[in-house]
């Protein structure tokens, strides 16, 4: 224990506070002999206590023990984590009782495993994730250093095969060296693994299109044996070989032949018997086939698309023709097309994630996109609220132009166990997406079932859609099954109902616990005017009786193995029980923000017999209108793309002048093209680079004299696999050069939209070109390498103090002295409130009297004994009395001081007072000496002065 200032310089103060106190002795003359004292000590010892506490004081005890934090690299190139927990268990009996100990698990990320507290470690294992696929040591000892107790010695104990990919190991320990940090470490040895690994992938950047290339593999191998290489151009292989590998590197070239113009992806894939590491058997390239625009046409139903191939053929714009369920289910797939052509296809027969894809393929690379009309597509195809209907110039809803039927609709929903998840997610999403789609007159009822029915939203007019999606959202998956009780309550319900159009939907992935018959509840529902749609979910759904029911309600049944159709599904059915959609009523269109395709509408145009009702967006161009208002020819830009909506079909059915119309392949062979990307050709080129964590982009585009001529903000938009996007500012290095950077966690390909804007594009839009770049895995699993970790522990421990601790001795974890540490205490409060205590103590002694012998002599018992007379000693009194009774007799006795005169008349007195007569002189009594009584009185007066005077003078 001890005593310590923390700013030494300022006990010079006690001098000026010497100088004070000596002052205050000299000014406090007029107090007695032991106040004086008091109050001048009381003053120097505040004083003091004021000077220690700015110069703060501080006690402190020494204290010997250590505090020990291990840091683990549990990244996927060390030893089972489970060998490490060992070793820290084994360092138990080494800890004193009073040392500290704490660990952490590094690896892209760094995660506490045990706080520094005395706790033992003999019980200790792992217990948090971290990102294996990455070695980042520095965050770990980072993170380590804020772990240590400031009352011990700190020492870091790092358990690692030293090879870092992310970071900087050394940076971090010159850092934790300044700050008397010492690191220990426990050299470990890689995983010794039988492992071959493809290190490239190399293929030109640029080809056109029947132009031959060669694909050249680079592969590194731990073992000699045999092997097979595959390459697959996008999803489609190109070409299998059978190899030989050697110890060591491996070059291998393939031919290959450019076919198919647009953006490419080329995998090598690498088959070795006995491969330990499967994380790295493939590497990935992009190549971009030049050659004419291609588009991608999706034919909802048989012909649907046939004219559409014809004006595309005539155009000669090469296109493949699809359904919908063979639509690309990987994102860099539509890169390779140009524009998307849906003719007349549902939503309900793509899935979610192929709506996005489509969506972010348009709004982020520029890719186009026309929607034909027909039966099943717009409103009637279940687009309401898909992403499809927000790259679309036109909304799929009618928005208060029209009289609509009233709708009285019933979602019967099935809530079982097995609804559990994403099913009732997508559900409760469906029938809120339905509920938008009615209007404030309409009835909505909602009725959830399992073993029993149960009523989420009763029967309602939709006057408060907020609170009905809130109940709906309400919903929990748990039961059993049992169809029929639930169908034929909303049956009662409904037939109470006054609508126009009354209709059930009934959705469930099950099987009914019981088996009723429904032909005569389908027989009530006809005859009262209703019907009911059936959806099922998956192979389990009990699908023949849910067709059965369907068709006899006159409904329509729906079997999906993709639950997230569900919604389309769902508003697709609230769009045709209405049946107001379809306007089948013949006219001429009307020319409207056509732009610079008037020329296209010169001279007349043919009669259309129907399309599909919808409601343009408020920024869309809409070209050709029916005389409701509706638009028949939409356009807009969105995003980086533009998209075009036909609301009447190209079949002949609802357009049969149109197909026979001289004009009409020019006209829309001229609105697809319309749609294709408009970025310029443009010398950008992009290369990317691994920096551990972090994709360092360079984009070069310079102009002839290598002077860029883009302006304005260049921006990367990069999307991965999982359709994720980020934007990426691009800032120039060098003339004609930009970079950017993307930190990444884990490997993939990922699709670039590099864009700029440029005075020289004849719209001022920008230039840009689509690209990609390939993260194929993690240098945490490449083989060998130039990074030497056990050399670079060894410079670690000697740079920072520490120790090479050998791994067969865990107890010299806690070896050695423990550097003494001063456990300090600061009593600046303590002395502050002591201060506050005396300057109190200080006013209560000049400023109060207390009668001190007064109060000790009635608290003894002598005094106790002894009477008191009118507050003071009657002894006291007696001498007094003896002293002042001489004086008193040889002084005259003092003179009457002579009668006030009379007022007058005039005076304030006067006319306060009544009036009274003179007294005569003769009537006066003559003065005659002071009685006895004034006498007593007029000595009890002197004594009492007396006695207050000698009271002041022993203050």
């Amino acid at each position: 224990m001890g005593l310590q200032v923390k700013y030494v310089w300022l006990l010079l103060l006690l001098v000026p506070a010497a100088g004070y106190t000596y002052w205050v002795w000299r000014s406090a003359a007029h107090l007695s002999g032991w106040r004086r004292r008091f109050v001048v000590g009381l003053r120097s010892a505040l004083l003091l206590l004021l000077v220690l506490s700015l110069a703060g004081l501080q006690s402190y005890t020494v204290v010997e023990r250590k505090a020990v934090v291990f840091v683990a690299d549990r990244s996927d190139s060390m030893t089972d984590a489970s060998v490490i927990a060992e070793w820290i268990r084994q360092t138990a009996p080494a800890k004193a009782e009073r040392d500290a100990a704490g660990v952490i698990s590094a690896g892209l990320d760094a995660a506490i495993e045990k706080n520094t507290d005395m706790a033992n470690v003999d019980n200790f294992i792992f217990g948090t994730k971290v990102n294996t696929e990455f070695t980042r040591l520095d965050e770990a000892l980072r993170l380590a250093e804020t772990m240590m107790p400031g009352d011990a010695s700190p020492r870091i104990v790092l358990l690692s095969d030293g090879r870092e990919n992310v970071g900087d190991l050394l940076r971090q320990a010159k850092l934790l060296r300044d700050k008397g940090i010492p690191i220990d470490v426990v050299p470990l040895s890689s995983k010794e693994r039988k492992d071959a690994s493809v290190d490239s992938l190399r293929i030109p950047e640029k080809l056109y299109q029947a132009e031959q290339y060669a694909l050249e593999v680079n592969v590194t191998s731990t073992f000699k044996g045999a092997a097979e290489l595959r390459l697959y151009e996008d999803n489609r292989e190109i070409a299998s070989r059978s190899i030989e590998l050697e110890r060591g590197p491996n070059r291998f070239v393939l031919p290959g032949l450019a076919k198919e113009q647009g953006l490419h992806r080329y995998r090598a894939e690498l088959y070795a018997d006995g491969d330990e590491v499967s994380a790295n058997n493939a590497g990935y390239s992009f190549s971009r086939v030049s050659g004419p625009p291609k588009v991608l046409l999706v034919e909802g139903n048989d012909g649907a698309a046939q004219n559409l191939a014809a004006v595309l053929e005539s155009g000669l714009i090469p296109y493949d023709r699809v359904l919908p369920e063979l639509m690309p289910k990987e994102f860099a797939d539509y890169t390779a097309y140009d524009s998307i052509v849906l003719a007349n296809v549902a939503a309900t027969r793509m899935s979610g994630a192929q709506m996005e894809m489509v969506e972010q393929a348009v709004r982020d690379y520029g890719i186009g996109l026309v929607m034909t009309g027909g039966e099943d597509s717009f409103g009637l195809g279940g687009y309401f609220k898909t992403p499809i209907e927000r790259a679309l110039p036109v909304y799929m809803d009618l928005r208060g132009k029209r009289e609509v039927p009233s709708l009285a609709l019933m979602l019967v929903i099935d809530k079982s166990g097995s609804m559990n998840g994403e099913k009732m997610q997508l559900a409760q999403e469906a029938a809120a997406r339905t509920v938008e789609l009615m209007r404030e007159k309409d009835t909505i009822g909602v009725l959830a079932f399992d073993s029993s029915p149960w009523w989420v939203v009763e029967p309602q007019q939709l006057k408060d859609p907020k609170k009905v999606t809130e109940q709906i959202m309400s919903i929990a998956a748990d039961g059993g099954t049992d169809i029929y009780p639930a169908v034929e309550q909303a049956y009662e319900k409904l037939r109470k109902v006054d609508a126009q159009r009354k209709h059930i939907i009934l959705l469930t992935d099950g099987q009914s616990a019981t088996n009723q018959s429904y032909e005569a509840l389908a027989a009530e529902m006809v005859k009262n005017n209703m019907t009911l749609s059936s959806v099922a979910i998956g192979d389990g759904a009990d699908t023949q009786l849910l067709e059965r029911i369907a068709q006899l309600a006159k409904g329509r049944y729906y079997f999906t193995n993709d639950q997230s159709t569900v919604p389309a599904i769902f508003s697709r059915e609230a769009v045709l029980v209405s049946r107001t959609y379809i306007v089948d009523q013949p006219f001429v269109p009307s020319v409207g923000q056509a732009a610079e395709w008037d020329s296209m509408f010169l001279g007349g145009l043919p009669r259309i017999n129907a399309y599909i009702a919808t409601t343009p967006k408020e920024t869309a161009e809409v070209a050709l209108a029916s005389p409701e208002p509706d638009p028949l020819l939409a356009r807009w830009q969105y995003g980086a793309g533009k998209t075009v909506a036909w609301t009447s079909d190209l079949t002949g059915q609802w357009s049969g002048d149109w197909v026979k119309w001289s004009k009409f392949q020019d006209v829309f062979s001229r609105i697809v093209k319309w749609t294709f990307p408009q970025f310029q050709a443009s010398p950008l080129e992009l290369t990317s680079r691994l920096n551990g964590n972090t994709v360092v982009l360079e984009v070069r585009g310079g102009g002839d004299n290598g002077e860029t001529k883009y302006e304005g903000d260049w921006v990367a938009t990069i999307t991965d696999e999982e359709l994720n996007r980020t934007e990426v500012p691009l800032e120039p290095t060098v003339p004609g050069e930009f970079v950017g950077e993307l930190p990444i966690t884990k490997p993939g390909v990922y699709l670039t939209q590099i864009a700029a804007s440029s005075p020289e594009t004849p719209d001022g839009k920008g230039i840009g070109i689509t690209t990609g770049f390939v993260v194929p895995y993690s240098p945490e699993y490449r083989i060998g390498g130039t990074d030497d970790g056990l050399d670079k522990l060894s410079r670690l421990a000697e740079l920072t103090g520490g120790r090479v601790l050998d791994v067969a001795r865990p107890e010299d974890a806690f070896a050695g002295a423990a550097a003494p540490k001063k456990q300090v205490r600061d009593l600046s409060r303590a002395l502050l409130i002591a201060a506050l205590a005396l300057w109190l103590a200080d006013i209560a002694a000049r400023r109060l009297h207390v009668p001190w012998r007064r109060l000790a002599l009635a608290l003894s018992p002598r005094g106790a004994r002894r009477p008191l007379a009118d507050g003071s000693g009657s002894a006291t009194l007696e001498r007094l009395r003896s002293r002042v009774a001489p004086a008193a007799a040889a002084s005259p006795p003092p003179a009457r001081p002579a009668p006030a005169a009379a007022p007058t008349p005039h005076s304030p007195t006067a006319a306060a007072a009544p009036a009274s007569p003179p007294a005569s002189p003769a009537a006066s009594p003559p003065a005659s000496p002071p009685s006895a009584a004034q006498s007593a009185d007029g000595e009890a007066d002197r004594l009492g002065r007396l006695l207050a005077a000698k009271k002041r003078r022993e203050r």
